[in-house]
Protein backbone atom coordinates (compact mmCIF):
# COMPACT_ATOMS: atom_id res chain seq x y z
CA UNK A 1 0.00 0.00 0.00
CA UNK A 2 1.62 3.44 -0.78
CA UNK A 3 1.06 5.71 1.33
CA UNK A 4 1.30 9.89 0.97
CA UNK A 5 2.33 12.44 3.37
CA UNK A 6 1.98 16.25 2.38
CA UNK A 7 3.84 18.96 4.75
CA UNK A 8 5.03 22.40 4.64
CA UNK A 9 1.79 24.58 3.84
CA UNK A 10 1.13 27.67 5.91
CA UNK A 11 -0.06 31.09 6.02
CA UNK A 12 2.53 33.79 4.04
CA UNK A 13 1.51 37.07 2.61
CA UNK A 14 1.95 37.43 -1.01
CA UNK A 15 5.37 37.45 -2.62
CA UNK A 16 6.72 35.03 0.17
CA UNK A 17 7.71 31.47 -0.62
CA UNK A 18 6.41 27.88 0.58
CA UNK A 19 7.94 24.28 0.68
CA UNK A 20 5.51 21.77 0.31
CA UNK A 21 7.14 18.12 1.08
CA UNK A 22 5.62 14.49 0.35
CA UNK A 23 6.59 12.06 1.85
CA UNK A 24 6.03 8.51 0.20
CA UNK A 25 5.83 4.74 1.79
CA UNK A 26 5.33 1.77 0.07
CA UNK A 27 6.45 0.53 -3.19
CA UNK A 28 8.89 1.71 -5.32
CA UNK A 29 8.93 5.99 -5.10
CA UNK A 30 11.40 6.19 -7.80
CA UNK A 31 9.57 4.59 -10.52
CA UNK A 32 6.57 6.49 -10.04
CA UNK A 33 5.39 9.70 -11.97
CA UNK A 34 4.21 11.97 -8.87
CA UNK A 35 2.29 15.05 -9.29
CA UNK A 36 0.53 18.29 -7.00
CA UNK A 37 -2.96 19.01 -7.17
CA UNK A 38 -4.58 21.97 -5.22
CA UNK A 39 -8.18 22.74 -4.87
CA UNK A 40 -9.38 25.78 -3.83
CA UNK A 41 -12.69 26.26 -2.05
CA UNK A 42 -15.49 25.86 -4.85
CA UNK A 43 -13.22 25.31 -7.06
CA UNK A 44 -12.50 21.83 -8.80
CA UNK A 45 -9.37 20.71 -8.08
CA UNK A 46 -6.39 21.14 -10.67
CA UNK A 47 -3.18 20.08 -11.52
CA UNK A 48 -0.07 21.87 -10.49
CA UNK A 49 2.95 20.18 -11.84
CA UNK A 50 4.06 16.65 -12.16
CA UNK A 51 7.78 14.85 -12.96
CA UNK A 52 8.31 11.80 -14.30
CA UNK A 53 10.53 8.94 -13.13
CA UNK A 54 13.12 10.23 -15.39
CA UNK A 55 12.73 13.75 -14.13
CA UNK A 56 10.64 15.82 -16.81
CA UNK A 57 8.72 18.42 -15.27
CA UNK A 58 5.73 20.25 -16.53
CA UNK A 59 3.21 23.12 -14.94
CA UNK A 60 0.30 24.46 -15.34
CA UNK A 61 0.35 28.00 -16.77
CA UNK A 62 -0.82 29.39 -13.58
CA UNK A 63 2.57 28.94 -11.48
CA UNK A 64 4.94 28.27 -14.80
CA UNK A 65 7.84 30.32 -13.34
CA UNK A 66 6.93 30.60 -9.95
CA UNK A 67 7.24 26.87 -8.92
CA UNK A 68 9.53 23.86 -9.51
CA UNK A 69 8.86 20.35 -8.44
CA UNK A 70 11.10 18.21 -7.48
CA UNK A 71 12.13 14.93 -6.23
CA UNK A 72 14.67 13.02 -3.92
CA UNK A 73 14.62 9.36 -4.65
CA UNK A 74 16.96 8.45 -1.85
CA UNK A 75 14.64 10.09 0.64
CA UNK A 76 11.33 8.87 -1.13
CA UNK A 77 10.15 12.48 -0.94
CA UNK A 78 8.59 15.14 -3.53
CA UNK A 79 8.84 18.64 -3.24
CA UNK A 80 7.36 22.07 -4.21
CA UNK A 81 9.11 25.00 -4.14
CA UNK A 82 6.67 27.58 -4.32
CA UNK A 83 7.93 31.42 -4.82
CA UNK A 84 6.41 34.94 -5.40
CA UNK A 85 2.81 33.47 -4.24
CA UNK A 86 -0.22 35.14 -4.96
CA UNK A 87 -3.36 35.20 -3.01
CA UNK A 88 -4.58 33.29 -5.84
CA UNK A 89 -2.60 29.95 -5.06
CA UNK A 90 -4.24 29.80 -2.19
CA UNK A 91 -5.81 25.79 -1.91
CA UNK A 92 -5.83 22.51 -0.32
CA UNK A 93 -2.53 21.08 -2.08
CA UNK A 94 -2.36 17.26 -2.57
CA UNK A 95 0.58 15.37 -3.45
CA UNK A 96 -0.29 12.00 -5.82
CA UNK A 97 0.61 9.11 -7.91
CA UNK A 98 -0.85 5.99 -9.83
CA UNK A 99 -3.64 6.05 -12.50
CA UNK A 100 -5.28 2.96 -12.16
CA UNK A 101 -4.68 2.71 -8.85
CA UNK A 102 -4.65 6.01 -7.16
CA UNK A 103 -2.69 7.72 -4.13
CA UNK A 104 -3.59 10.29 -2.60
CA UNK A 105 -1.70 12.34 0.62
CA UNK A 106 -4.67 14.24 3.45
CA UNK A 107 -3.49 17.61 1.85
CA UNK A 108 -2.19 20.92 3.49
CA UNK A 109 -3.37 23.68 3.75
CA UNK A 110 -1.83 26.86 1.42
CA UNK A 111 -2.97 30.48 2.51
CA UNK A 112 -2.14 33.49 0.39
CA UNK A 113 -2.46 37.06 2.13
CA UNK A 114 -2.27 40.39 0.00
Amino acid sequence: QVQLVESGGGSVQAGESLRLSCAVSGGVFSLYEMKWFRQAPGKQRELVALITRNYSTNYADSVKGRFTISRDNALNTLYLQMNNLKPGDTAVYYCMTGIVNQYWGQGTQVTVTS
